[in-house]
């Protein structure tokens, strides 16, 4: 079956995994999804991933989710820029999510990246989603 936002159902998939105290949880394989997950990963959202290849340009990831005192490490997360609706924003109204606790992913002519990283940079791009 064709998935429509591959971001949004990636997310979907860790945010229920978690809620199930699943220790990891796989999706197909895709470069933009490999971004966010290198994002999540050096934030300290993820304990890390495995890409498997199986050949025909398919591949997957296995996520190990990441827990602390038996919570998730990501209390929520939110998919922003949807296929119906993208959101962009500049350097300057880049979103804070929960006054600088958690995170925004972006994706921006230098690569996906966090908030604070592309606020460092100067560059703006479309926020993918929120992270806290």
């Amino acid at each position: 079956m064709a998935v429509n936002d591959p971001v949004g159902d990636m997310l979907a998939r860790i945010s229920n995994a978690q809620q199930r105290r699943k220790t990891s949880v796989m999706t197909p394989g895709s470069s933009l999804r490999k971004n966010v997950l290198d994002v999540l990963q050096s934030e300290g959202y993820i304990r890390g991933y495995t890409s498997t290849d199986y050949g025909n340009g398919r591949s997957e990831f296995v996520i190990e989710l990441k827990y602390f005192d038996g919570k998730p490490a990501i209390r929520s997360v939110e998919r922003v820029s949807k296929p119906g609706r993208r959101v962009y924003s500049s350097v300057d109204s880049l979103p804070r999510v929960a006054n600088g606790l958690g995170l925004a992913i972006l994706s921006t002519p230098q690569g996906v990246m966090a908030d604070h990283e592309a606020r460092e940079k100067n560059v703006g791009g479309e926020v993918l989603c929120t992270v806290f």
